[in-house]
C-alpha cells in the first residue's frame, strides 16, 4: 500500500507544485518559490550543505528525509535527491507527513 507522504508526492508532482533537481530547486528557491525543500540522506554532503545553507538563508523550510531511491521512486522522478514543493498547502501536509515517518 502506498504511503501517504507517497500520495501526495506524486500529486504534488502531477499538479506542477513539484520541482526537482539541485539546480532546478536552487532557481526556484532564487524566485521565491520554494515553499518546502526535501534532501535525500545520502545526497553528496557539498551538495547536502549548500542546499541547506541556500534555503537557511533565504528562509525557506527544508528537511532531510529518505533516500534518493526512496524519493525518486515516490516522485517518479528518477535518480534526483533534491525535491522543492511549491505550493504552500502540498508543503504543510507533506511537511506533516515527514513527520510521522
Amino acid at each position: 500500500m502506498k504511503s501517504k507522504l507517497e500520495s501526495y508526492l506524486g500529486v504534488a508532482r502531477k499538479s506542477g507544485n513539484l520541482v526537482f533537481g539541485a539546480g532546478t530547486c536552487e532557481a526556484s528557491m532564487a524566485k521565491g518559490k520554494v515553499k518546502l525543500l526535501i534532501i535525500a540522506e545520502d545526497t553528496a554532503e557539498n551538495t547536502k550543505k549548500k542546499m541547506i545553507s541556500k534555503a537557511e538563508s533565504m528562509g525557506v523550510p527544508y528537511r532531510v528525509y529518505g533516500s534518493a531511491d526512496e524519493l525518486s521512486r515516490m516522485t517518479g522522478a528518477a535518480g534526483r535527491n533534491v525535491f522543492a514543493v511549491t505550493d504552500s498547502n502540498f508543503a504543510k501536509i507533506i511537511d506533516e507527513q515527514i513527520g510521522l515517518e
